[in-house]
């Protein structure tokens, strides 16, 4: 047998076996699996609908300044009215004067009346209220969501609910959502809450579907973004739409290629000043540690090459006439 087919067949077969052993992603990285980013709103948006009431009872409507007001008092024609609230959300009654309404429901209101009148005046009093005209509770949902605007939202309704009022979040939606709310101008107590929506949909924190005042200013920022480039399937741009470490950002864009060097692996990250820093990772160590790496908004991920594990992943063998061989490149990965 040729001697030179002898060497370079020894040789081919060395390479063969220590890049087997040394090269490419762990198997535990490439046998996990994620969501594409559109699953998982489409899915988020399920579980939105399927927890919003987008049918309340109009009895809790609830009444503010600039609602018209049709009240009847059934024992006396005479203390009947039709009455705006004012900018203070009051009203100003027959032999009451002023009562605050704001915040009521039309059926608390009923109660109130009959309560002040029944001090004083009436015995058994019976008051009944229409709202002819509602123009105080309003929300707006701005942002990444499908119909964004202002709604009437009369009644006692909780986040999701307004939500799916605005027909649902978009592909591009963030999961930490803004609530902000006016509060007593004169004091400044204006606050903005922040939510985070995957932990109450799918982590089942239901305290967090807090109630929506009438007035407050809902916004779904757009995710966040990270980029992969390198040794990996699917370089590119991506959602940021929940907290990924290091390993699960890479398997969102396909996981490793064959010749990735996970000794390799490198996250540009913007800094406060604008510039950018150099974090280098081993991601087999990464792998072995509780301690996750997370990933930030403009992140930038290079998973870089090993040579002689392209060289293997790349190359096939062929015989010819007896004696003859060579090597060949190929990518494995396509």
């Amino acid at each position: 047998m040729n001697k030179g087919f002898v060497q370079c067949f020894i040789i081919i077969t060395i390479a063969f076996f220590w890049c087997m052993c040394g090269s490419g992603c762990s198997k535990k990285l490439h046998t996990h699996h994620f969501a594409s980013p559109s699953n998982d709103i489409e899915k988020l948006n399920k579980q939105v609908f399927a927890s919003a009431d987008l049918t309340p009872d109009r009895g809790d409507y609830l009444l503010g300044p600039g609602d018209l007001l049709e009240i009847k008092v059934f024992e006396s024609e005479k203390l009947d009215t039709t009455v705006r609230l004012n900018s203070r959300g009051e009203v100003s009654l027959a032999l009451l004067g002023e009562i605050e309404l704001k915040g009521l429901t039309a059926c608390e209101a009923e109660q109130l009346i009959e309560d002040k009148y029944k001090e004083r005046y009436i015995k058994d009093p019976h008051v009944s209220i229409f709202v002819k005209e509602h123009y105080s509770q309003r929300v707006t949902v701005v942002g990444e969501v499908k119909n964004p605007g202002t709604y009437d939202y009369p009644s006692k309704q909780k986040l999701l609910d307004a939500i799916a009022l605005a027909g649902g979040l978009t592909e591009k939606a963030g999961l930490i959502v803004q609530v902000r709310r006016l509060g007593d101008m004169s004091y400044g107590t204006n606050q903005t809450l922040l939510v985070n929506l995957d932990r109450l949909v799918n982590e089942g924190q239901t305290e967090s579907n807090i109630e929506i005042n009438g007035g407050d200013v809902i916004f779904v920022p757009e995710a966040g973004t990270f980029y992969v480039d390198g040794a990996v399937r699917k370089p590119g741009e991506y959602h940021l739409k929940k907290a990924l470490s290091i390993d699960e950002a890479i398997l969102v864009a396909g996981g490793c290629k064959s010749h990735a060097d996970t000794d390799d692996v490198v996250i540009m990250r913007e800094t406060e000043d604008g510039k950018r820093e150099e974090i280098k990772v081993d991601l087999e160590e990464v792998m072995k540690t509780s301690k996750k790496i997370r990933i930030q908004d403009k992140d930038i991920i290079i998973v870089g090459s090993s040579f002689w594990a392209r060289m293997l992943h790349g190359s096939y063998l062929n015989v010819g006439l007896p004696g003859l061989a060579w090597v060949g490149l190929r990518d494995s990965d396509r």
